[in-house]
């Protein structure tokens, strides 16, 4: 029997999510934004306050404020069900994406709720995806003082037809209650050059994002002060066993780079097309050429271990 999940209305919980399998879950931006703009609808839909995100390769984070329990588990369900159809129809996945029931800690009080946004944010510093938990663009903080910080600024008299036409669809499909999907992305993105497709991911993520950053600085003296925090402390989370393989997450960065340059696949996922023996074989060639854990190589390739492995 499971145990009866914790909760109490209006006390920050922290939310997380572990892949089956420890598969990676995160190859491209595209996944990125499948789920960010499922999870931002999900809470307007069920009520629920994002104080804290953070998108990590093969798990993901969340610190948030619900109404109550139902509508929590909700919340959790609708955006983990809808990605996982959207994912497993576009890439041929069978079965769950996720581990199930996802983990859950209330953090009461407010050095509770401090140590844990801190801890979220510095996942990424924690697994060398950053250098700083601001410069990570899947903990969304960036968002929070620049609407376009990994691009350069959408001015919309000097774009191009195809970017003009891609962010109206995606402002459209956003007032329409809808998330972007993958084969809405593949569309859209067609024309669209590396540079317009940044600028893109940018336009969506400020566009659909329900993130409260006024919230989460509430803990804090202030929004600098949160990030400063961040800069001289990891945080902790003493109710949440996180297991990580290998030393860095940045090895997964240096694989797909490896892939996409070998003018073998047109896109990254299609790696999930190969057969058992021929992800070994790319297993083998990967670990030659990087020497990156075998482990973290089959998890990128979502190759499934032998138990004795």
């Amino acid at each position: 029997m499971r145990n009866k999940r914790l909760f109490s209305s209006g006390i920050l919980i922290h939310c997380y999510q572990n892949t089956r399998n420890g598969f990676l879950l995160f190859h491209s931006v595209s996944d990125y934004l499948t789920l960010f703009t499922r999870i931002c609808i999900a809470a307007k839909t069920h009520g629920v306050v994002v104080v804290a995100l953070c998108f990590m390769p093969d798990h993901l984070h969340l610190a948030v404020i619900a109404p109550d329990s139902e509508s929590l588990s909700a919340f959790v369900r609708d955006y983990t069900a809808s990605f996982s159809i959207d994912y497993g129809r576009t890439w041929e996945h069978k079965g769950p994406l996720f581990n199930a029931p996802f983990g859950s800690a209330l953090k009461k009080g407010a050095k509770a709720a401090r140590t844990n946004i801190i801890y979220i944010g510095n996942n990424p510093v924690e697994r060398q995806l950053s250098k700083t938990a601001g410069e990570y663009r899947w903990n969304f903080l960036a968002y929070r003082n620049n609407p376009c910080p990994y691009s350069e600024p959408y001015v919309v008299r000097r774009a191009c037809g195809a970017m003009r036409n891609a962010v109206k669809e995606v402002k459209a499909l956003h007032s329409c209650g809808k998330p972007v999907n993958y084969g809405f992305l593949k569309r859209i993105c067609k024309e669209l050059n590396n540079t317009e497709k940044q600028q893109l991911a940018d336009i969506i993520i400020r566009t659909y994002s329900v993130i409260d950053y006024d919230y989460a600085a509430r803990f804090f003296d202030s929004w600098d002060d949160m990030l400063s925090a961040m800069r001289y402390n990891t945080g902790s989370e003493y109710d949440l066993n996180e297991v990580f393989i290998g030393k860095s997450d940045a090895v997964y960065r240096k694989l797909t780079s490896l892939i996409i340059h070998s003018g073998r696949f047109e896109d990254i996922h299609d790696i999930f097309a190969l057969t058992d023996a021929e992800k070994i074989a790319l297993a083998n060639r990967l670990y030659a050429q990087t020497r990156v854990n075998p482990t973290q190589i089959a998890k990128f390739l979502h190759l499934k271990l032998l138990p004795h492995d």
